[in-house]
């Protein structure tokens, strides 16, 4: 019997947004969102991390082989593909995704669950959680419930 083991990694990026749903009026979109829907938008330093499980077959444990459950540096290298992707960029206007749908911390983490899971070595990991830190005190945590891909 294995042992169970989650691996996380923290990476932090920055970005623009401007909080407005194209499905509100705007009216609407000021009353939901306040200084965040600012036509100029704002921006964050964020701080997001990603969680794995184990590689097939051994769903969840440690390989005995290699003493881990994945290796740290491929880990970082699928996380920067994905957020290389939105740092230092405007979510609304650089990033096509958002194009459709708020830029809001809960749709960002949908947007790093479904890439992280595009880039992961097919069938070999399996992504258990994204939790982006927006602020000191706002924080999101996605297990891919309801993820955009599944709908």
């Amino acid at each position: 019997m294995g042992h169970l083991a989650y691996l996380s990694r923290k990476e932090t990026f920055s970005a623009a947004h401007r909080l407005h749903s194209p499905y509100l009026t705007e009216e609407k979109n000021k009353e939901l969102y306040g200084k965040c829907n600012n036509p100029n938008g704002h921006g964050h330093n964020y701080t997001g991390y990603v969680s794995k499980l184990q590689i097939y077959p051994f769903y969840g444990k440690v390989d005995p082989h290699t003493g881990m459950v994945m290796n740290i540096t491929d880990l970082k290298k699928c996380m920067r593909v994905v957020l290389d992707e939105l740092d230092h960029k405007n979510l609304d206007l650089d990033v096509p995704y958002f194009t459709n749908c708020p830029s809001t911390t809960e749709m960002l983490a949908v947007f790093i669950w479904d890439n992280m899971r595009k880039h992961l070595p097919k069938g070999k990991y399996e992504l258990y959680e994204v939790k982006i830190h927006e602020t000191e005190n706002n924080v999101v945590i996605f297990r891919g419930e309801l993820s955009s891909t599944e709908n």
